[in-house]
């Protein structure tokens, strides 16, 4: 079985830097209390620029992913998350083995 991953790089403006960290965290807890196939999902600030993050999550696999994709509270959530977003966001997929 191959987990999938994802990265995603968003950058924020410093006024809704507050309001982004507060999404991600109703997320992530969202994710932990409903996804249980969900093995990681982590927001991380840069340090050395603190409207940097990434987002790192980590799916059971393909059929998890689709779920977190399609969850009521994705649907709610991330376009808020995006709107507070400076620029257009990258999202890396990885496979991971073992």
């Amino acid at each position: 079985m191959t987990g999938k991953s994802f990265i995603a790089y968003l950058r924020t403006s410093p006024e809704k830097r507050d309001e982004m960290i507060a999404l991600q965290t109703e997320l992530k807890s969202l994710v932990f209390e409903q996804e249980p196939d969900a093995i990681v999902y982590e927001l991380l600030q840069s340090d050395e620029d603190p409207d940097r993050f990434a987002v790192v999550a980590t799916f059971r696999d393909d059929a998890a992913f689709d779920k977190h994709m399609h969850i009521d509270f994705h649907d709610r959530l991330v376009p808020p998350i995006v709107a507070c977003l400076a620029e257009e966001m990258t999202l890396d997929f990885y496979r991971s083995h073992g």
